[in-house]
């Protein structure tokens, strides 16, 4: 597991389609709002995506792991239970 610190380390554009690239499933929270999208089937365009991933600096949004081909993206208690589970 590798961990990085947010402040210290600023992950933008490129590096979150990177990400993107590797994973098969996309878990975002932000506030009380959660988002899965099948990165494969369900078609959403790079723009979409990245809306849901870079928050309003263009960096990615924290905290962002990524469990398997899963990417999760911000903080919601019960998206974590169900992903992380």
């Amino acid at each position: 597991m590798t961990t990085v610190d947010a402040k210290k380390e600023v992950h933008q554009k490129s590096h979150a389609l990177e990400l993107l690239d590797r994973a098969l499933r996309l878990h975002a929270a932000k506030g009380k709002k959660v988002v899965a999208v099948d990165l494969k089937a369900d078609g959403l365009s790079e723009d979409e995506l990245l809306k849901l991933i870079l928050g309003p600096t263009g960096n990615l949004r924290a905290p962002t792991l990524r469990v398997g081909k899963t990417l999760v993206v911000g903080f919601n208690e019960e998206m974590y239970n169900s992903v992380l589970k």
